[in-house]
């Protein structure tokens, strides 16, 4: 893995790179979840290049990892401004020409978005990995839920090994999601607009969201959806049942590339 940087309007975003370069193959680039960086991805990256020879690209958002912190409370808004403002300016600074977005959890809506919502001719695909499409009773129990093992467990520390500032990653996602006003999170419409094949994944046992996740997907699309239950996975299936996700994903995103360029 090649750690580095790129700079956002004097702010900088912390990157990491696996595999080949954009002016050499192909990029699987990867969107984290709401407590999630370029280091926590582990070796999934790692694994992804082995798998399908492509180039690997992921950026901690601000105000996680390495990155520059943001300012609290974060807006109801923030996927959305991630997918429209962020995305294209890191893909742009990063060299990116031809890609296949993976997104986990809030990663896998900020990619929907984009998406849906942003002609990108450099995007061939989009891999979901337990992403909310709207919100659930479940989510926000769970939600709930981390936030008292982060204030009165080891959740805290265990974080703090790879955020800069720890309490902007968990508050500025934590306290978003349990906002009331947060309920009214729906990207359906997002969704129904997205131009390139789908393949969405979401554990079995997922504490955060029931399978009527894919369900919405499957109706709202207008384009080649492929959905899979991840057995033995919770919310990250990509290291809980690793070989499983790979599969899925593979040849997803050979075919997706094959068909970019045919």
């Amino acid at each position: 893995m090649r750690i580095g940087e790129i700079v956002l309007d004097s702010k900088r975003l912390e990157t990491g790179w696996w595999g080949s370069a954009p002016d050499a193959a192909p990029t699987l680039v990867l969107l984290h979840e709401g407590l999630g960086c370029v280091a926590l991805w582990r070796n999934f990256p790692a694994a992804l290049v082995a798998a399908t020879g492509c180039g690997v690209f992921a950026w901690s958002r601000f105000g996680y990892g390495a990155s520059d912190p943001v300012p609290l409370p974060r807006p109801m808004t923030y996927m959305h401004h991630e997918a429209l403002k962020v995305v294209p300016r890191v893909l742009d600074a990063a060299g990116i020409r031809r890609a296949v977005l993976i997104g986990h959890s809030d990663g896998g809506s900020i990619a929907a978005i984009h998406a849906g919502a942003v002609q990108d001719a450099r995007v061939a695909g989009v891999v979901l990995i337990a992403a909310h499409f709207f919100v659930e009773d479940i989510n926000i129990a769970s939600i709930a839920a981390i936030k008292a093992s982060y204030e009165q467990g080891d959740l805290r520390s265990r974080l703090a090994r790879y955020h800069r500032d720890v309490e902007v990653a968990f508050r500025g996602w934590n306290e978003a999601w349990l906002d009331p006003r947060f309920r009214a999170f729906d990207i359906t419409e997002q969704v129904g607009k997205i131009r390139v094949p789908v393949l969405a994944l979401q554990g079995a046992d997922d504490p955060y969201g029931t399978p009527e996740q894919l369900r919405v997907l499957e109706r709202a699309a207008t384009r080649p959806v492929e959905t899979r239950l991840i057995a033995g996975a919770r919310h990250s299936p990509h290291l809980e049942a690793k070989d499983a996700t790979l599969a899925g994903i593979v040849p997803f995103v050979r075919s997706v590339l094959m068909e970019a360029t045919a």
